[in-house]
């Protein structure tokens, strides 16, 4: 009897973590959006982007730290004409002369339904040589997209001194 009890607990337990596992994370999403709140208010300007990309990924703190060797990671959301889609990972390892730690917000446009379409598919990667816009007032003025894609990113806090390579891989969870 004992032993039923037992099993039932842990699998009513297992339900509950599987659940949240796969869950819609609604914090994450709330996040996003006070993170366009904090690029728009950064440079108004960025407005026009986030109007007129047909779609666009959002995170809001991404933690990047590194001695000679690098990493980086954060989630975000992604949103298609304006509505939240997806949930998003993002991983970068560096290598080069690098040392300290800083915390960062990125948000990637994707100029039409094809650029987020190949976002979506859950594999995106950015190659080194992808430069994104530091936002400060008026800085969206001068950017544009590169086949097809814009990023911008903005420093939150810490010390980072940098001269390395590395890339971007993104994953893509739908909602």
């Amino acid at each position: 009897m004992i032993g039923k009890l037992i099993s039932g607990v842990v699998a009513a337990c297992l339900m509950v973590v599987v659940g949240t596992a796969f869950a819609w994370d609604a914090e994450g999403e709330k996040n996003a959006m006070a993170a366009i709140a904090e690029f728009k208010r950064a440079d108004p300007g960025m407005d026009a982007f986030f109007k007129s990309a047909y779609g666009y990924a959002v995170f809001p703190e991404i933690t990047k730290g590194g001695i000679g060797i690098g990493g980086a990671g954060g989630d975000g959301t992604v949103f298609e004409q304006g509505a939240s889609v997806g949930s998003s990972e993002m991983s970068q390892v560096t290598v080069g002369l690098q040392l300290g730690g800083q915390t960062y917000r990125e948000a990637i446009f994707f100029k039409d339904k094809t650029a987020l379409d190949n976002f979506k598919k859950g594999n995106f990667e950015f190659a080194a040589g992808a430069s994104a816009v530091a936002v400060k007032t008026g800085a969206s003025k001068a950017a544009d997209y590169a086949n097809g894609v814009a990023i911008f990113t903005m420093a939150e806090g810490g010390l980072m001194f940098e001269a390395s390579v590395g890339g971007q891989k993104f994953t893509y969870e739908p909602k």
